[in-house]
């Protein structure tokens, strides 16, 4: 048994069509404004990616972008201009953030309305009370691939590796809402080859190469690899062993998996949160 490859690029770029043909009939401007502090390689790359993908979507985008050793005054009185400006739709803070400055902090000063990443507390709450609004963007991508594939969620066991606010949490909360009895496995778990086993639909979310291993997973399983790491050699690997494909149905690669999805579904999102200001302002206005 070889697993079926759940193809990230060519979905993707399926999302960002259906994204820019909404756009056009949205008739109004879209704006994404990117927040960028410091010089991790990996991050300009991220931001110069997510810029590109909104021009060929239709959605206009500014850049700021500020040295390391800027003041988080500074961040955060930018922004509360962005919030404040009519013309910008969505803020996005790339992360990480340098040490000096509070994450949870800068987060939360986004406009809930604009956070198109979904990380403010109010958008993570909504998701918890099976009202969401926002959601972060990778795991959304994950259900798209899913339901793409025709996945069977209802009933089913899903386990997530990883407690994270950015991945593993909201894609358990996801995962519940189809219905799934959901396991949350974390750097603490005892056994927690036995509870991989159990699953129909394994997300390993973690960020250590090689964490999920063949004899971990259940024969025919879903498995969705969200891990980035790299190698000694530059290669770019994922959580999961590649012997997995072997015992697995469906698997995502890294590269070509996830990684084009969260892209494709921050656009959705900056378009969600356009739609939701415009016909706000319609209804105070009327």
């Amino acid at each position: 048994m070889t697993a079926v490859r759940i193809d990230g690029r060519e979905l993707a770029l399926k999302v960002r069509a259906e994204v820019a043909e909404d756009v056009r009939a949205f008739g109004q401007p879209v704006c994404l404004a990117t927040i960028l502090v410091g010089d991790d390689p990996a991050s300009h790359v991220y931001v110069g990616s997510k810029h590109k993908a909104s021009h060929e979507a239709g959605i206009d985008s500014r850049d700021h972008r500020f040295p390391s050793d800027t003041a988080e005054s500074e961040i955060l009185e930018l922004i509360a201009e962005l919030n404040a400006d009519d013309a910008v739709d969505g803020i996005l803070v790339q992360l990480p953030l340098p040490e000096h400055m509070d994450e949870p902090t800068v987060l939360r000063a986004v406009d809930p309305a604009k956070d198109v990443d979904g990380f403010h507390v109010q958008n993570a709450g909504l998701l918890y009370l099976g009202e969401p609004f926002l959601v972060p963007a990778t795991p959304s991508g994950v259900m798209v691939m899913l339901a793409e594939h025709g996945v069977e969620l209802k009933g089913k066991e899903a386990v997530v590796i990883g407690r994270s606010e950015i991945v593993g949490k909201p894609m358990a909360m996801l995962l519940l809402a189809q219905h799934m009895t959901v396991t949350i496995c974390h750097s603490r778990t005892e056994d927690l080859a036995g509870h991989a086993r159990r699953a129909d639909v394994l997300v390993a979310a973690v960020g250590r190469q090689g964490l999920v291993t063949p004899d971990m997973v259940k024969r025919g399983a879903t498995v969705i690899d969200v891990g980035v790491n790299r190698t000694d050699e530059g290669k770019l690997v994922g959580d999961v062993d590649p012997g997995v494909f072997d015992v697995a149905g469906l698997m995502t690669p890294v590269p070509g998996g996830v990684g084009p999805m969260t892209i494709a579904m921050l656009l959705r999102n900056t378009l969600t949160a356009a739609q939701h200001r415009r016909s706000q302002v319609a209804v105070s206005g009327s």
